[in-house]
């Protein structure tokens, strides 16, 4: 594909088709060059521009501008299970197996334990940044850029907006899309994406000899769903048996809930537990 069939092709057709079919991850991205992540202050304030960029020009992408991971992570008496869910890839996943058998208990202590273990949901795209003034040697360079529910659903919503008034924007069109302002605030302890906004439309670059090369320097995204991202699913079966202490782990029956009731009331009412700082800390983690 050339630059006059992108140039044809960038509509809004296959972004709200997309929208229609998709369900409700976080990548290993780990120390990964090709990732780009905003800075914050000793307050936990940042502020950057970035614009999202159209599907990358590389053999096999199936012309979508994001990819969506699920992801595990959660403690239990055997250590952390921090892992991709299989679902990403439209696979069984013991994990979610093993929650749902909790969550069908009827158990209000089991429902529990699904809310701190459930699948979380990531997206990865392609991304120019335009301003970054923590590290401004990174402007003007194409990086990868993971983000969760909170932006994907202002992307959403400029894609779909809600109001007559307002018009239907591609965020990813390189040359009808919009820079997006990522302003990030310190919200008890978590990063909080409220006040990000889209800034109005304009073209990426002046000249679509510069909007070729952004696009020839985008990055795969279908690695990311590659078989060999993810644990078999009897790799992960051995991996959740052990984080939930092997074998001897059995989900609260109707009869157990209720003679352990007195003994949860008498001895802490709020529920509170040592793993709770645990899976806090694993939650602002993946909230990064």
């Amino acid at each position: 594909m050339n630059i006059s069939t992108l140039k044809k092709k960038s509509s809004m057709d296959k972004l709200t088709k997309a929208l229609e079919g998709l369900s409700s991850g976080t990548t290993k991205n780990g120390a990964d060059a090709r990732f780009w992540t905003a800075e914050v202050d000793k307050a936990g304030n940042g502020y950057a521009v970035i614009r999202f960029l159209d599907s990358p020009q590389v053999d096999g992408e199936d012309g979508m501008p994001w990819v969506q991971i699920f992801n595990h992570g959660f403690q239990g008496p055997g250590g952390w299970l921090i892992d991709n869910c299989l679902t990403s890839i439209n696979q069984k996943c013991p994990v979610c197996e093993h929650n749902s058998s909790l969550w069908n208990s009827g158990i209000e202590a089991n429902k529990d334990i699904v809310r701190k273990q459930k699948r979380k949901l990531n997206y990865v795209a392609n991304i120019l940044v335009v301003k970054d003034a923590a590290h401004p040697e990174n402007e003007g360079k194409v990086f990868l850029f993971k983000f969760g529910k909170k932006i994907f659903d202002k992307i959403k919503e400029k894609i779909e907006p809600q109001f007559e008034d307002e018009k239907a924007v591609n965020p990813f069109n390189f040359w009808e899309g919009a820079n997006f302002k990522l302003k990030i605030r310190n919200v008890e302890g978590y990063r909080n994406y409220d006040k990000s906004e889209f800034d109005s439309v304009s073209p990426v670059a002046d000249d679509d000899a510069e909007i070729e090369n952004l696009w020839k320097a985008s990055h795969s995204l279908k690695e990311f769903l590659k078989p060999s991202e993810f644990k078999s699913y009897d790799e992960l079966k051995a991996k959740l048996d052990r984080t939930l202490g092997a074998s001897d782990f059995k989900p609260r029956t109707k009869s157990a809930e209720s003679a352990e009731l007195e003994d949860e009331v008498t001895s802490d009412p709020t529920g509170a537990s040592d793993s709770d700082d645990a899976f806090g800390y694993f939650s602002k983690l993946a909230a990064e």
